[in-house]
């Protein structure tokens, strides 16, 4: 097997490939093509969950990150013992189904394409609340903090712990610990409803900018390092991402993000919601 060829970067949703490897996944089978629409989830940031959809008339329950070994040993997820990308490995787009198909058999696959039309919708919205929060937070920082693609302190990058797409939104969890109190960023007076109100803001007259939103693709392997564009008012912004995108910011038609602290107050979490057409 060689490293599967992928296209849902250019937001394809269907394809013709050949079966070139069959993989056990429990008691399930994980289908590797040369070429795949599906985005699988990734094993070292899973942000973005998995595709769904159909390979040879089969239904896909799960589509998972594979490597091989150069002696041809196959790990899937977690289990992947070397970092993403190393040379010398193979990296595959497992497409896991409940019934095997032969090596060799021609297929056709097909994804869900409005579950991936929510999920891209809810990508672009994270990556646009995380600068729109920097932004707003920009005030609490009194020491200089490294920038993000707008100039702000990137808070986002420098406190965030989990991030997780959802159909139509994202929740982000951010800790406000003592490590970024030592980064400079001072929780003193942060009062929740006005940064949510200058986020909402924002995020309005950017969906109301109709901004466009592309992909950049230096190759069309599994790990290639794409990287998120989007020409804001303000200047365009690039983020490195492996998910998929909506074209135009317009297209998410209303987002809005609700912010949380825990009791303690050591954590913030920021939950990110589309209302497509609203």
């Amino acid at each position: 097997m060689r490293s599967t060829v992928v296209t849902f970067p250019e937001g394809q949703v269907s394809g013709h490939s050949e079966i070139v490897g069959s993989v056990s996944v429990g008691v399930r089978h994980g289908l590797v093509t040369a070429l795949t629409p599906f985005h699988p989830l990734d094993h070292t940031w899973p942000d973005q969950p998995a595709d769904l959809g159909t390979i040879g008339g089969l239904r896909v329950v799960d589509c998972v990150t594979g490597a091989m070994s150069a002696d041809g040993e196959v790990f899937l997820g977690e289990d992947i013992p070397v970092r993403r990308g190393t040379e010398g490995w193979e990296w595959l787009v497992v497409h896991v189904t409940d019934a095997p198909v032969e090596v060799g058999a021609q297929v056709e696959l097909s994804v869900d394409a409005a579950y991936r039309r929510s999920l891209s919708a809810g990508h672009t919205a994270c990556h646009l609340a995380a600068l729109a929060l920097n932004a707003a937070l920009a005030a609490h920082w009194r020491k200089e903090a490294r920038p993000d693609a707008l100039g702000h302190p990137d808070f986002d990058q420098s406190a965030i712990t989990s991030s997780r797409i959802t159909p139509n939104g994202s929740l982000d969890e951010y800790r406000l610990g003592k490590s970024l109190r030592k980064k400079g960023f001072s929780a003193e007076g942060l009062d929740l409803d006005v940064v949510s109100a200058r986020v909402n803001d924002t995020l309005k007259a950017w969906v109301g900018a109709d901004a466009p939103v592309w992909i950049d693709v230096p190759d069309p392997g599994l790990t290639a390092r794409r990287t998120w564009h989007c020409a804001l008012p303000e200047g365009e912004v690039s983020i490195p991402c492996g998910g998929t995108h909506v074209e135009r910011t317009s297209q998410l038609g209303t987002v809005t993000v609700a912010l949380n602290r825990s009791e303690d107050g050591s954590a913030l979490t920021m939950r990110t919601s589309v209302a497509p057409g609203a």
